[in-house]
């Protein structure tokens, strides 16, 4: 995931098999040497933005160890590195589960490539099946700084606004939809200044991250977005739809006529037009409105999914050959398209996020409910 108007600094490389490294990495991850502080830079001070509280738990997360040296056995110290031979120690944020309730549930996977996970994702949802739930999915912006601190901070920061917020304008479906996108725009305004509020400064690459939060309503779904990470409706009786348009390059090639597949994988395929961050241009989300009138999957992912099944009619193939294997219970599914997905070759981080709809468990509402419709930014209903 890379920001169009960012060109980032060179990468330091381990000065005893020139792979790549962190700063204020300890030890190479490639070969285990001792890096001796040589790529350690001075931590800038965070910028404290009232506005944006610090999110709970973020730097812990993904610099705890877990259990001992996955090679040799031996002690991990409290750098996340053996004290025998320097290979890095599986961490909590290298692969994380959430399951809210039984018909909601998410995946996030450092997946095969990357040294870090720099997904991040939140849920929240009522016990009720199809009642009310909320998926958040971020994206760190990989040639920032702190983009895995960015992340996890704006997915709580936007699921917490979500969660606490449950908007019924007027009481008609329309003005519940139009409140439904404010709450939106206020979860990606926190996000946002949660990205400033918990990252360090940075002159030339400050932390950024994409946004796609989900708000499942009854029968009524309302998305959010900005950046590249996507939301799709996949009904049972067929029909799957991408709700999101990517804020990409690619996206804008697509829409001038390439084709999809040869934009999606060409050189700037990842170069994103929208993110949350300091240097962000602009981070209101678009929004699009989906009646669930039948029973199926919200999905709600990161680019490490999509890269290898973009089409919608080719997810919901996926999806369905998936479930003759491991059954159709949330959590299994999505952990088992994160494998798929490393099986593919793991290029990228990669989050899934699935939330089961069955209308027969779900209040009757106005008829009139039954649409599509996308939201303008300040709230109203575009015909």
């Amino acid at each position: 995931m890379t920001a169009t108007s960012e060109t980032p600094d060179p990468d330091p490389t381990c000065p005893t098999c020139g792979g790549h490294v962190t700063p204020g990495e300890r030890f190479c991850e490639g070969c285990g040497a001792d890096l001796g502080g040589s790529t350690s830079q001075a931590a800038p001070t965070p910028d404290a933005t009232p506005e944006a509280p610090p999110v709970e738990a973020t730097r812990p997360l993904e610099t705890t160890a877990v259990g001992s040296c996955r090679s040799c056995g031996g002690e991990v110290a409290d750098d996340g590195y053996c004290t025998q031979c320097g290979t890095a120690a599986a961490k909590p944020r290298d692969h994380f589960t959430e399951q809210p309730a039984p018909w909601v549930a998410a995946v996030c996977d450092r997946g095969i490539r990357h040294h870090r996970n720099e997904d991040a994702v939140a849920l929240a949802a009522a016990a009720p099946p199809s009642a009310r739930a909320v998926l958040v999915v971020c994206d760190g912006v990989s040639s920032s700084t702190d983009s895995d601190v960015a992340s996890l901070a704006a997915a709580r920061a936007a699921r917490d606004v979500l969660a606490q917020s449950q908007p019924r304008g007027l009481g008609t479906p329309a003005s519940s939809v139009a409140a439904t996108a404010r709450a939106l725009t206020t979860a990606a305004d926190a996000a946002n200044a949660a990205v400033i509020a918990n990252t360090a400064p940075s002159g030339g690459n400050p932390a950024s991250c994409t946004f796609v939060a989900a708000v499942v309503d009854g029968p009524l779904l309302v998305v959010g977005w900005v950046g590249d990470s996507r939301a799709y409706w996949l009904p049972d009786p067929g029909g799957a739809m991408l709700l999101t348009t990517d804020d990409s390059f690619a996206a804008e090639q697509i829409a001038a006529g390439a084709d999809r597949a040869v934009a999606e994988n060409g050189p700037h395929a990842h170069a994103i037009t929208r993110w949350l961050g300091s240097d962000a241009p602009d981070h209101t989300p678009r929004t699009v409105t989906v009646d669930l009138d039948v029973p199926g999957w919200v999905l709600v992912c990161s680019d490490g999914l999509w890269n290898y099944c973009s089409a919608p009619e080719d997810l919901a193939g996926l999806l369905g050959a998936t479930m003759v294997t491991v059954g159709a219970q949330p959590l299994p599914l999505a952990a088992a398209l994160v494998d798929w997905a490393n099986a593919q070759g793991g290029r990228d981080n990669i989050t899934v996020a699935l939330a089961r709809i069955d209308p027969s468990t779900t209040a009757t509402v106005d008829p009139s409910a039954a649409h599509r419709e996308e939201v303008s930014p300040d709230g109203n209903v575009l015909s």
